[in-house]
């Protein structure tokens, strides 16, 4: 005799579809919550070894510590960000790299920007290293380079415009270039570049993806090392299918070490969020970069 196996009643079935929607549901919110409350804040220092051709002897196991994004503070708190502050000091890098985006765009407006600026650079103010530069970021076009410029100054930190500027160690030097942000204003690498330079030249440039312009232009050979944030590495990444936030000029290059012929391209991970206060498989970054004769 064959049985017939009834379907369960709907009342129970009901009953079924909630439970496994309760279930879902709480693990969904689980994962937000450590998304937003504890992997935001886990801070992940990167170590890498760069070899660069041209690199003089002074400059061989040069340190140089990069930090970027921070979005102060709309979601980045002054205290996370004195942490990152003290972690930079803890490794005592010979210099201290800043790629971009102090600040948020949105959705509080230009006068909380204007005060978030302020409060950022007093936490970046205790850097310990006194060698330090900055950069633009698309965010900080809230308030323009006089006002950024005007901010990081509390702080002693020069900011780099379409300008370089020469390091020099035990009478060798290498070259330090920054350009204006390419999504926010008019990058000038025939300014920022030297045209001459007498050791290697290490770019800042917030977007990552303008390191294709930079090959595509006639200093673009003389540039060694370009440094670059922007991209957030995706802020929130899943197994097979990757980043979910890309952005304009964060596309391509989304995060880590890139090999573009003669020239090597870092992307840093950055320390703030935007949009969503979530970070997932994708901690807040410093890097630590230790430049190597090769």
């Amino acid at each position: 005799m064959t049985g017939i196996v009834a379907d369960p009643p709907l009342a129970e079935q009901n009953k079924l579809l909630t439970r496994r929607k309760f279930i879902l549901g709480s693990a969904a919110g689980g994962l937000a919550l450590y998304a937003s409350a504890i992997a935001r804040h886990e801070i992940s220092i990167v170590t890498r070894d760069v070899a660069l051709a041209r690199l003089p002897d002074a400059f061989h196991g040069y340190r140089i510590a990069q930090i970027s994004d921070i979005h102060f503070d709309e979601y980045t708190e002054p205290s996370f960000v004195r942490r990152v502050v003290g972690e930079v000091n803890r490794l005592a890098p010979d210099l201290v790299l800043l790629t971009g985006d102090y600040i948020s765009n949105s959705p509080l407006g230009q006068n909380f920007a204007a005060g978030a600026m302020l409060r950022c650079a007093e936490a970046l103010r205790e850097l310990a290293c006194p060698l330090r530069f900055a950069v633009m970021g698309n965010h900080d076009s809230i308030l323009g380079p006089p006002q950024i410029r005007a901010g990081l100054a509390t702080a002693s930190i020069p900011l780099l415009f379409n300008q370089h500027v020469a390091i020099e160690r035990n009478g060798q030097r290498l070259w330090l270039a920054g350009i204006a942000d390419p999504l926010s204003n008019k990058p000038d690498l025939g300014l920022a570049v030297p045209a001459s330079p007498d050791g290697p030249v290490l770019l800042m440039c917030h977007a990552p993806d303008y390191a294709d312009n930079v090959l595509a232009h006639p200093r673009g050979a003389l540039v060694d090392l370009m440094l670059a944030g922007h991209s957030h590495g995706g802020q929130v990444r899943l197994p097979i299918v990757g980043a979910l936030h890309r952005v304009d000029g964060g596309r391509k290059y989304v995060q880590g070490l890139f090999r573009l012929g003669q020239m090597q391209l870092y992307v840093n991970r950055g320390i703030g969020t935007v949009g969503l206060p979530f970070r997932l498989n994708c901690p807040p970054e410093i890097t630590l970069l230790t430049l190597q004769n090769g």
